[in-house]
């Protein structure tokens, strides 16, 4: 599902005179929130269920806490979800053995009913219950202006969910739709006064504010080329903001995108109800053999036992950002954090380096992620290049170029001439991100909630413990890394020192 934030402005804003084009997924699963073991549930904690405005504005953000989409259900709804799977059983899908069941912390999730075999195929959805571009709209006239106007996917699929859901019982989808969550958990749902409170120091901060403004930017779009062409087919009252907020939080926390059907995304009812785990690598995908769509158990389940897949090897943040939760500390190996790294404007070679990291597609501030186990090739040329003299301006370009992943050469350069100043310039770096984190923890425990309601109250808690958990989870990462620049530092230096211990020793060996 979903991939990174900066790939969705081209993707969600497009220019609707060019013809449709492929559309980047978000990420391989949907999700939400953790639970007190390794396991995630994709639905949220039950105490958050106000609808939240992405505006900053206290008089808004009140408006939309008292606003509700008409469709989909509370998150720990079993009725619906009884009603989702006798309408699928009906509808083509064959005898499961999982069933909805509510798991961990009151949540939802496929539970297995029979003993389950390590490498099993499960699921076995067939393509008439996916929801892809090429589904018939209930109301084909909506939908042929749509693709009349080479609307891509992703809004195209938000604006037909919105349009089936709408029509209630008579859309053909209103079994599936029922049973959604009212309100998907993503930071699509945090407003910009929370996301800058809560959020200072961690860089998904500016992906949440630019998906926010992405999504925006797409329903204005929409609204101002389409919708009020044609108000008759896309009334106000149905294709809103708030709507949008909602197709979209459902588009980014549920679509797949399927490798066998040649990159396909689609809305997988039955199979969106399988929860993430950080200790399973299985994912969804189009089974041509069994012409639907399946997954293959990498461990044994026994009955009673809550079935999980993986939605893809993503950092906390990522999770955070279309999933609405934090895995606990130490739990997901693909961890990273975004180091952001910036070019002194006080170097005397500013220009020539800033020029080198423009033609390769960079700016003069990059981020790069960083992991538990060490950090890219890129960021280290990137350090290079920001620490190099003037007298290795022959060597931008290719510092550049390794910078920006884009040669062919994968060589690990090394300027040994200049490795000690690039360690330094990363740890400086690192230890500047370690006290935005380090002040934000500190703050957190007497941090000013400034609420009045019960239910905002426990929003608001419930926020600034994510906030507190990816700050955790990502100052931990940098810590790892100091510690290791540390030690390659010193061994650099004593090494130095060894060396010049050694030249005065022999010349004092052979003064005369």
């Amino acid at each position: 599902m979903a991939e990174a934030s900066r790939i969705l402005h081209t993707t969600l804003v497009p220019n609707f005179s060019t013809p449709t084009h492929k559309i980047p997924c978000c990420s391989p699963r949907s999700l939400s929130h953790p639970t007190t073991s390794h396991y995630y549930s994709r639905r949220t904690a039950t105490l958050v269920r106000c609808s939240i405005s992405t505006a900053g504005d206290a008089a808004r953000t009140a408006a939309a806490a008292n606003s509700t989409i008409p469709w989909g259900c509370d998150v720990d709804s079993l009725e619906n979800a009884s009603a989702l799977q006798k309408w699928l059983s009906d509808s083509g899908l064959p005898p499961q053995k999982m069933a909805i069941e509510r798991v961990e912390v009151g949540e939802r999730g496929l539970v297995a009913l029979k003993n389950i075999r390590k490498g099993e195929k499960l699921l076995f959805v067939p393509p008439s219950l996916f929801i892809t571009a090429d589904s018939d709209w209930s109301c084909a006239e909506a939908g042929e202006v749509l693709k009349r106007n080479g609307v891509p996917d992703w809004p195209l699929l938000a604006t037909y969910l919105i349009s089936e859901a709408s029509l209630m019982k008579s859309s053909r989808w209103s079994n599936y739709i029922s049973a959604l969550p009212r309100q998907p958990y993503s930071l699509l749902y945090w407003t910009r006064s929370e996301l800058d409170k809560y959020l200072e120091a961690s860089q998904i901060r500016e992906r949440a504010i630019e998906r926010i403004n992405n999504v925006t930017g797409t329903y204005n779009d929409l609204r101002l080329r389409i919708f009020s062409q044609y108000p008759d087919l896309f009334p106000e009252e149905v294709f809103n903001m708030e709507t949008f907020k909602w197709s979209f939080g459902i588009l980014f926390s549920r679509l797949v995108r399927l490798p066998s059907m040649d990159g396909r995304v689609a809305l997988v009812p039955w199979a969106d109800m399988l929860n993430h785990s950080c200790e399973v690598d299985t994912f969804l995908d189009y089974d041509k053999s069994s012409k639907g769509v399946v997954f293959t158990t990498d461990r044994p389940y026994q009955p009673g036992e809550q079935v999980f897949i993986s939605y893809g090897k993503k950092s906390n943040g990522e999770l955070l950002l279309s999933y609405g939760f934090v895995p606990r500390e130490g739990t997901n190996p693909r961890d990273s954090v975004q180091l952001s790294l910036s070019l002194k404007k006080s170097d005397k070679c500013y220009k020539e380096k800033f020029e080198a990291l423009r033609k390769h597609g960079l700016s003069a501030s990059q981020c790069y992620p960083v992991q538990i186990t060490g950090w890219p090739l890129e960021l280290m040329a990137y350090a290079y290049l920001a620490v190099s003299p003037p007298s290795m301006s022959g060597k931008f370009d290719e510092m550049a170029a390794v910078a920006s992943n884009k040669t062919t050469s994968k060589k690990d350069i090394r300027y040994p001439e200049i490795e000690e100043q690039a360690l330094q310039f990363i740890l400086d770096s690192c230890e500047s991100s370690i006290s935005k984190y380090s002040k934000f923890i500190q703050q957190s425990g007497s941090m000013d909630l400034d609420v009045t309601s019960p239910k905002q109250l426990n929003r608001k808690l419930f926020l600034k413990q994510l906030a507190v958990d990816i700050c955790t989870s990502e100052r931990r990462i940098l810590f790892r890394s100091q510690y290791i620049l540390r030690r390659k530092l010193r061994d650099i230096r004593s090494g130095e020192l060894k060396a010049l211990n050694l030249f005065d020793g022999f010349r004092k060996l052979f003064k005369f």
